[in-house]
């Protein structure tokens, strides 16, 4: 399964995109036009795309090989606005988003 490491790529991506929505929802909400309709859309949404990465960062956590604090942080990182797109880039830099289930053709 090559593809777990582009779909956690694209999944941290869409929940940080989706944490933008939802903040620009209670902005909205909060101080400028104290209308819901922006939090009724982008909540399940966000919610959503939030399942999706805890569920996916555990299939990339076990293809990838990854040690259960690692795993434990990327898990984490799903908490606060944007730490997902942190921790992917940052795992992509290390190196992290690979699938060690996929056996390398020998040279």
């Amino acid at each position: 399964m090559r593809r777990i490491p582009a779909l956690f790529a694209t999944i941290a991506i869409a929940e940080a995109v989706s944490w933008a929505l939802l903040l620009t929802g209670m902005f909205f909400k909060y101080v400028v036009v104290h209308n819901e309709i922006g939090v009724k859309i982008a909540g399940p949404i966000h919610g959503g795309i939030f399942m999706a990465y805890l569920a996916v960062t555990a299939l990339q956590a076990r293809a990838g090989g990854w040690k259960w604090w690692m795993t434990l942080v990327a898990l984490v990182c799903s908490i606060p606005p944007f730490a997902t797109l942190i921790f992917e880039r940052w795992a992509k830099s290390h190196g992290l988003l690979t699938d060690r289930t996929v056996p390398v053709a020998a040279p």
